[in-house]
Protein backbone atom coordinates (compact mmCIF):
# COMPACT_ATOMS: atom_id res chain seq x y z
CA UNK A 1 0.00 0.00 0.00
CA UNK A 2 1.54 3.36 -0.97
CA UNK A 3 2.20 5.74 1.90
CA UNK A 4 1.96 9.49 1.56
CA UNK A 5 4.03 11.23 4.22
CA UNK A 6 3.56 14.88 4.95
CA UNK A 7 5.27 16.97 7.59
CA UNK A 8 3.04 19.88 8.31
CA UNK A 9 3.45 22.81 10.66
CA UNK A 10 -0.06 23.91 11.46
CA UNK A 11 -0.86 27.41 12.55
CA UNK A 12 -3.98 28.76 14.08
CA UNK A 13 -6.77 29.03 11.47
CA UNK A 14 -9.28 31.79 10.98
CA UNK A 15 -12.11 32.03 13.46
CA UNK A 16 -15.46 31.90 11.71
CA UNK A 17 -17.76 32.32 14.71
CA UNK A 18 -18.40 35.69 16.23
CA UNK A 19 -18.19 34.12 19.70
CA UNK A 20 -14.61 32.84 19.24
CA UNK A 21 -11.50 34.58 20.56
CA UNK A 22 -7.79 34.09 19.94
CA UNK A 23 -5.18 34.08 22.67
CA UNK A 24 -2.08 33.99 20.50
CA UNK A 25 -1.02 31.58 17.80
CA UNK A 26 -0.76 27.91 18.73
CA UNK A 27 1.48 25.75 16.62
CA UNK A 28 1.90 22.00 16.62
CA UNK A 29 4.10 20.03 14.25
CA UNK A 30 2.51 16.79 13.18
CA UNK A 31 3.05 13.94 10.80
CA UNK A 32 0.24 12.82 8.49
CA UNK A 33 0.25 9.44 6.78
CA UNK A 34 -2.25 7.59 4.64
CA UNK A 35 -3.14 4.67 6.91
CA UNK A 36 -5.63 2.98 4.56
CA UNK A 37 -7.09 3.65 1.14
CA UNK A 38 -9.50 2.27 -1.43
CA UNK A 39 -12.62 2.76 0.70
CA UNK A 40 -15.87 3.74 -1.01
CA UNK A 41 -17.43 6.75 0.76
CA UNK A 42 -16.58 5.72 4.34
CA UNK A 43 -19.02 7.18 6.86
CA UNK A 44 -18.36 5.74 10.33
CA UNK A 45 -15.56 3.82 12.00
CA UNK A 46 -14.64 2.29 15.33
CA UNK A 47 -11.64 0.44 16.73
CA UNK A 48 -11.95 -3.21 17.70
CA UNK A 49 -10.25 -4.44 20.89
CA UNK A 50 -7.46 -6.02 18.81
CA UNK A 51 -6.61 -2.67 17.19
CA UNK A 52 -8.28 -3.22 13.82
CA UNK A 53 -10.68 -0.62 12.43
CA UNK A 54 -14.24 -1.42 11.42
CA UNK A 55 -15.41 1.05 8.76
CA UNK A 56 -18.86 1.54 7.23
CA UNK A 57 -19.35 2.43 3.56
CA UNK A 58 -22.46 4.40 2.69
CA UNK A 59 -23.61 1.97 0.00
CA UNK A 60 -24.19 -0.66 2.70
CA UNK A 61 -20.96 -2.60 3.14
CA UNK A 62 -18.21 -2.64 5.76
CA UNK A 63 -14.46 -3.05 5.71
CA UNK A 64 -12.00 -4.32 8.28
CA UNK A 65 -8.73 -2.39 8.29
CA UNK A 66 -5.80 -4.35 9.68
CA UNK A 67 -2.97 -3.16 11.91
CA UNK A 68 -0.83 -2.27 8.90
CA UNK A 69 -3.68 -0.53 7.07
CA UNK A 70 -4.64 -3.47 4.88
CA UNK A 71 -8.27 -3.27 3.78
CA UNK A 72 -10.53 -6.33 3.61
CA UNK A 73 -12.96 -7.14 0.83
CA UNK A 74 -16.43 -5.60 1.34
CA UNK A 75 -18.42 -7.29 4.10
CA UNK A 76 -22.17 -7.53 3.59
CA UNK A 77 -24.68 -6.64 6.28
CA UNK A 78 -28.21 -8.04 6.25
CA UNK A 79 -30.10 -4.85 7.10
CA UNK A 80 -32.64 -2.94 4.92
CA UNK A 81 -30.31 -0.07 4.00
CA UNK A 82 -31.59 2.52 1.53
CA UNK A 83 -28.68 4.15 -0.25
CA UNK A 84 -29.86 7.43 -1.74
CA UNK A 85 -28.66 11.00 -1.33
CA UNK A 86 -27.26 11.43 2.17
CA UNK A 87 -28.78 8.12 3.25
CA UNK A 88 -27.16 4.73 3.45
CA UNK A 89 -25.17 2.80 6.01
CA UNK A 90 -23.98 5.45 8.44
CA UNK A 91 -22.39 5.11 11.87
CA UNK A 92 -21.02 2.09 13.74
CA UNK A 93 -20.26 1.50 17.43
CA UNK A 94 -19.34 -1.52 19.56
CA UNK A 95 -21.42 -2.80 22.45
CA UNK A 96 -19.76 -1.83 25.76
CA UNK A 97 -19.47 -5.59 26.41
CA UNK A 98 -18.30 -6.40 22.88
CA UNK A 99 -15.48 -8.66 24.08
CA UNK A 100 -18.08 -10.93 25.65
CA UNK A 101 -21.04 -10.66 23.23
CA UNK A 102 -19.61 -9.46 19.85
CA UNK A 103 -22.57 -7.11 19.23
CA UNK A 104 -22.03 -4.19 16.87
CA UNK A 105 -24.60 -1.39 16.33
CA UNK A 106 -25.27 0.50 13.10
CA UNK A 107 -27.30 3.52 12.11
CA UNK A 108 -28.70 3.61 8.61
CA UNK A 109 -31.38 5.01 6.34
CA UNK A 110 -34.11 2.39 6.23
CA UNK A 111 -36.32 1.91 3.20
CA UNK A 112 -39.90 2.65 4.28
CA UNK A 113 -41.55 2.10 0.87
CA UNK A 114 -43.24 4.57 -1.49
CA UNK A 115 -39.89 6.36 -1.95
CA UNK A 116 -39.73 7.11 1.78
CA UNK A 117 -37.00 6.42 4.33
CA UNK A 118 -36.29 6.84 8.01
CA UNK A 119 -33.27 6.74 10.31
CA UNK A 120 -32.95 3.35 11.99
CA UNK A 121 -30.57 1.39 14.21
CA UNK A 122 -29.64 -2.26 13.79
CA UNK A 123 -27.25 -4.63 15.47
CA UNK A 124 -25.38 -7.77 14.43
CA UNK A 125 -22.70 -10.06 15.83
CA UNK A 126 -19.21 -9.88 14.36
CA UNK A 127 -17.87 -13.41 14.10
CA UNK A 128 -14.48 -13.70 12.40
CA UNK A 129 -14.97 -11.67 9.19
CA UNK A 130 -18.77 -11.89 8.92
CA UNK A 131 -21.89 -10.52 10.59
CA UNK A 132 -24.69 -12.74 11.86
CA UNK A 133 -28.03 -12.28 13.64
CA UNK A 134 -28.62 -8.86 12.10
CA UNK A 135 -31.80 -7.18 13.31
CA UNK A 136 -33.33 -3.69 13.40
CA UNK A 137 -33.84 -2.58 17.01
CA UNK A 138 -35.09 1.02 16.58
CA UNK A 139 -36.49 3.25 13.87
CA UNK A 140 -38.07 6.66 13.63
CA UNK A 141 -41.83 6.57 14.04
CA UNK A 142 -42.31 8.72 10.93
CA UNK A 143 -40.77 8.37 7.48
CA UNK A 144 -40.26 11.05 4.84
CA UNK A 145 -39.40 11.33 1.17
CA UNK A 146 -36.08 12.68 -0.02
CA UNK A 147 -32.48 11.80 0.72
CA UNK A 148 -31.47 14.53 3.16
CA UNK A 149 -30.72 14.98 6.88
CA UNK A 150 -30.74 11.50 8.43
CA UNK A 151 -28.16 12.37 11.13
CA UNK A 152 -26.78 10.00 12.42
CA UNK A 153 -24.16 9.23 15.06
CA UNK A 154 -24.23 6.54 17.72
CA UNK A 155 -22.73 7.04 21.20
CA UNK A 156 -22.98 4.81 24.28
CA UNK A 157 -23.24 6.59 27.62
CA UNK A 158 -21.72 5.36 30.87
CA UNK A 159 -24.90 3.51 31.86
CA UNK A 160 -24.92 1.37 28.70
CA UNK A 161 -27.63 3.35 26.92
CA UNK A 162 -27.27 4.36 23.29
CA UNK A 163 -27.67 7.90 21.96
CA UNK A 164 -28.94 8.12 18.38
CA UNK A 165 -28.77 11.46 16.58
CA UNK A 166 -31.19 12.31 13.76
CA UNK A 167 -32.03 15.17 11.39
CA UNK A 168 -35.07 17.12 10.26
CA UNK A 169 -35.14 15.39 6.82
CA UNK A 170 -34.69 18.85 5.26
CA UNK A 171 -38.31 19.81 4.65
CA UNK A 172 -39.76 18.61 7.94
CA UNK A 173 -38.82 21.74 9.90
CA UNK A 174 -42.34 22.21 11.20
CA UNK A 175 -42.08 18.85 13.00
CA UNK A 176 -38.76 19.42 14.78
CA UNK A 177 -40.37 21.21 17.73
CA UNK A 178 -43.08 18.53 17.97
CA UNK A 179 -42.30 15.95 20.68
CA UNK A 180 -44.56 13.43 18.95
CA UNK A 181 -42.11 13.02 16.05
CA UNK A 182 -38.54 11.76 15.78
CA UNK A 183 -37.48 14.48 13.32
CA UNK A 184 -34.65 16.65 14.64
CA UNK A 185 -34.26 14.70 17.86
CA UNK A 186 -31.55 12.90 19.80
CA UNK A 187 -32.96 9.73 21.31
CA UNK A 188 -31.62 7.46 24.06
CA UNK A 189 -32.42 3.76 24.04
CA UNK A 190 -31.26 0.48 25.54
CA UNK A 191 -29.53 -2.23 23.54
CA UNK A 192 -32.89 -3.70 22.54
CA UNK A 193 -34.17 -0.37 21.20
CA UNK A 194 -36.44 0.47 24.15
CA UNK A 195 -36.51 3.95 25.71
CA UNK A 196 -34.14 4.48 28.63
CA UNK A 197 -36.27 4.48 31.76
CA UNK A 198 -34.83 7.76 33.04
CA UNK A 199 -35.33 9.72 29.80
CA UNK A 200 -36.77 13.23 30.32
CA UNK A 201 -40.09 12.55 28.52
CA UNK A 202 -40.63 8.97 29.61
CA UNK A 203 -43.96 9.78 31.29
CA UNK A 204 -45.02 12.89 29.34
CA UNK A 205 -48.30 12.56 27.49
CA UNK A 206 -47.94 13.42 23.81
CA UNK A 207 -44.16 12.97 23.77
CA UNK A 208 -42.17 10.03 22.44
CA UNK A 209 -40.49 8.39 25.45
CA UNK A 210 -37.13 7.80 23.74
CA UNK A 211 -36.50 11.53 23.07
CA UNK A 212 -33.53 12.97 24.96
CA UNK A 213 -33.27 16.42 23.32
CA UNK A 214 -34.90 18.24 20.41
CA UNK A 215 -34.71 21.26 18.13
CA UNK A 216 -31.86 19.86 16.00
CA UNK A 217 -31.35 20.32 12.27
CA UNK A 218 -28.94 17.53 11.27
CA UNK A 219 -26.60 16.07 13.89
CA UNK A 220 -23.69 14.29 12.20
CA UNK A 221 -21.15 14.41 15.02
CA UNK A 222 -21.44 13.29 18.65
CA UNK A 223 -19.06 12.28 21.43
CA UNK A 224 -19.20 11.47 25.14
CA UNK A 225 -16.95 13.79 27.09
CA UNK A 226 -14.13 11.65 28.54
CA UNK A 227 -14.15 13.49 31.88
CA UNK A 228 -17.75 14.56 32.50
CA UNK A 229 -19.61 11.78 30.67
CA UNK A 230 -21.85 14.40 29.03
CA UNK A 231 -22.94 14.17 25.41
CA UNK A 232 -21.54 16.74 23.00
CA UNK A 233 -22.73 17.08 19.41
CA UNK A 234 -22.24 19.13 16.28
CA UNK A 235 -24.86 19.78 13.66
CA UNK A 236 -25.24 21.28 10.23
CA UNK A 237 -26.80 24.68 10.03
CA UNK A 238 -28.28 25.95 6.75
CA UNK A 239 -26.20 28.67 5.06
CA UNK A 240 -24.26 29.57 8.19
CA UNK A 241 -25.04 28.46 11.70
CA UNK A 242 -23.22 25.13 12.06
CA UNK A 243 -23.10 24.44 15.79
CA UNK A 244 -21.32 22.64 18.63
CA UNK A 245 -23.71 21.89 21.49
CA UNK A 246 -23.49 20.45 24.97
CA UNK A 247 -26.54 18.18 25.07
CA UNK A 248 -28.64 18.21 28.24
CA UNK A 249 -31.69 15.98 28.83
CA UNK A 250 -34.97 17.58 27.81
CA UNK A 251 -33.40 20.71 26.35
CA UNK A 252 -34.56 22.47 23.19
CA UNK A 253 -31.76 23.51 20.81
CA UNK A 254 -33.96 25.88 18.86
CA UNK A 255 -34.14 24.80 15.22
CA UNK A 256 -35.84 26.30 13.24
CA UNK A 257 -37.16 28.95 15.63
CA UNK A 258 -33.68 30.32 16.30
CA UNK A 259 -30.58 29.99 14.14
CA UNK A 260 -27.42 31.85 13.14
CA UNK A 261 -27.95 30.76 9.52
CA UNK A 262 -30.13 31.73 6.57
CA UNK A 263 -31.70 29.84 3.68
CA UNK A 264 -29.42 28.77 0.84
CA UNK A 265 -31.10 31.31 -1.46
CA UNK A 266 -30.18 34.11 0.94
CA UNK A 267 -33.64 34.66 2.45
CA UNK A 268 -34.07 34.68 6.24
CA UNK A 269 -35.34 31.65 8.15
CA UNK A 270 -36.09 33.67 11.27
CA UNK A 271 -35.03 36.99 12.71
CA UNK A 272 -34.20 35.35 16.05
CA UNK A 273 -30.89 33.95 17.24
CA UNK A 274 -32.02 33.47 20.85
CA UNK A 275 -35.24 32.90 22.76
CA UNK A 276 -36.09 31.95 26.36
CA UNK A 277 -36.16 28.18 26.85
CA UNK A 278 -33.87 27.48 23.89
CA UNK A 279 -30.19 26.61 24.21
CA UNK A 280 -27.35 28.62 22.73
CA UNK A 281 -24.54 26.73 21.01
CA UNK A 282 -21.15 26.47 22.68
CA UNK A 283 -19.74 27.58 19.32
CA UNK A 284 -21.08 28.31 15.86
CA UNK A 285 -19.59 28.87 12.43
CA UNK A 286 -20.64 31.48 9.88
CA UNK A 287 -20.02 30.65 7.09
CA UNK A 288 -20.72 26.97 7.62
CA UNK A 289 -17.88 24.47 7.52
CA UNK A 290 -20.30 21.49 7.04
CA UNK A 291 -19.64 19.56 10.24
CA UNK A 292 -19.34 15.77 10.45
CA UNK A 293 -17.68 13.56 13.01
CA UNK A 294 -16.52 14.58 16.47
CA UNK A 295 -13.77 13.79 18.94
CA UNK A 296 -12.89 15.21 22.35
CA UNK A 297 -9.26 14.25 22.64
CA UNK A 298 -7.97 12.43 25.74
CA UNK A 299 -4.81 10.66 24.54
CA UNK A 300 -1.18 11.00 25.55
CA UNK A 301 0.29 11.42 22.07
CA UNK A 302 -0.78 15.09 22.01
CA UNK A 303 -0.94 16.18 25.68
CA UNK A 304 -1.40 19.82 24.66
CA UNK A 305 -4.65 18.83 22.90
CA UNK A 306 -6.32 17.00 25.78
CA UNK A 307 -9.90 18.19 26.16
CA UNK A 308 -9.93 19.90 22.78
CA UNK A 309 -12.90 19.42 20.47
CA UNK A 310 -12.24 18.12 16.95
CA UNK A 311 -14.82 18.38 14.18
CA UNK A 312 -14.63 17.30 10.55
CA UNK A 313 -15.39 19.84 7.84
CA UNK A 314 -16.93 18.55 4.62
CA UNK A 315 -17.44 21.77 2.67
CA UNK A 316 -14.33 23.62 3.88
CA UNK A 317 -12.22 20.43 3.78
CA UNK A 318 -10.26 20.43 7.02
CA UNK A 319 -10.13 19.03 10.54
CA UNK A 320 -11.23 21.71 12.98
CA UNK A 321 -9.70 21.94 16.47
CA UNK A 322 -11.20 24.11 19.21
CA UNK A 323 -9.79 24.82 22.67
CA UNK A 324 -12.29 25.89 25.34
CA UNK A 325 -11.81 27.41 28.76
CA UNK A 326 -13.58 26.25 31.92
CA UNK A 327 -16.57 28.44 31.05
CA UNK A 328 -16.86 26.82 27.59
CA UNK A 329 -15.62 29.92 25.81
CA UNK A 330 -13.42 29.46 22.77
CA UNK A 331 -9.75 30.24 23.44
CA UNK A 332 -8.40 29.22 20.05
CA UNK A 333 -9.40 27.54 16.82
CA UNK A 334 -7.14 25.78 14.33
CA UNK A 335 -7.71 24.29 10.87
CA UNK A 336 -5.71 21.13 10.26
CA UNK A 337 -5.21 19.03 7.11
CA UNK A 338 -5.93 21.91 4.76
CA UNK A 339 -3.26 20.55 2.41
CA UNK A 340 -5.20 17.32 2.02
CA UNK A 341 -8.14 19.09 0.34
CA UNK A 342 -10.40 16.30 1.60
CA UNK A 343 -13.89 16.15 3.02
CA UNK A 344 -13.49 14.90 6.61
CA UNK A 345 -16.37 12.59 7.50
CA UNK A 346 -15.40 10.71 10.69
CA UNK A 347 -12.80 11.02 13.47
CA UNK A 348 -11.50 8.44 15.94
CA UNK A 349 -8.79 8.39 18.60
CA UNK A 350 -6.73 5.25 18.23
CA UNK A 351 -5.42 2.98 21.00
CA UNK A 352 -2.04 4.63 20.35
CA UNK A 353 -3.47 8.10 21.08
CA UNK A 354 -3.06 9.14 17.45
CA UNK A 355 -5.98 10.66 15.54
CA UNK A 356 -7.55 8.86 12.59
CA UNK A 357 -9.88 10.58 10.13
CA UNK A 358 -11.94 9.18 7.25
CA UNK A 359 -12.21 11.17 4.04
CA UNK A 360 -15.51 11.16 2.19
CA UNK A 361 -14.94 10.23 -1.45
CA UNK A 362 -15.35 7.37 -3.91
CA UNK A 363 -11.72 6.52 -3.16
CA UNK A 364 -11.84 7.30 0.53
CA UNK A 365 -8.85 7.11 2.84
CA UNK A 366 -8.06 6.85 6.53
CA UNK A 367 -5.47 9.46 7.47
CA UNK A 368 -3.37 9.05 10.61
CA UNK A 369 -2.20 12.13 12.54
CA UNK A 370 0.84 11.50 14.73
CA UNK A 371 3.40 13.66 16.55
CA UNK A 372 6.39 14.46 14.38
CA UNK A 373 9.18 12.06 15.23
Amino acid sequence: MPIILLLITLTCGLISSASAKHHGDLTTTIQVTTYAEGLHKPWGMTFLPDGRLLVTEKAGTLRLVGLQGEVSDPIKLDLPVKHAGQGGLLDVVLDPAFSQNQWVYFSFAKDAGEDQAKTAVGKARLVDHAFTDATTIWEQRQAARGGYHFGSRLVFDRTGHLFVTTGDRNYAKEWVQDLDTHFGKIVRIDTNGKPAKDNPYINKVGALPDIYSYGHRNVQGAFLHPETGELWANEHGPKGGDEINLIKPGNNYGWPVITYGINYNGTPITDKTAMPGMEQPVHYWDPSIATSGMLIYSGKAFPEWQGHVFTGALKLMHLNRIELDDNLRVISEERLLLDQKARIRAIEQGPDGHIYVATDSDNGTILKISPKE
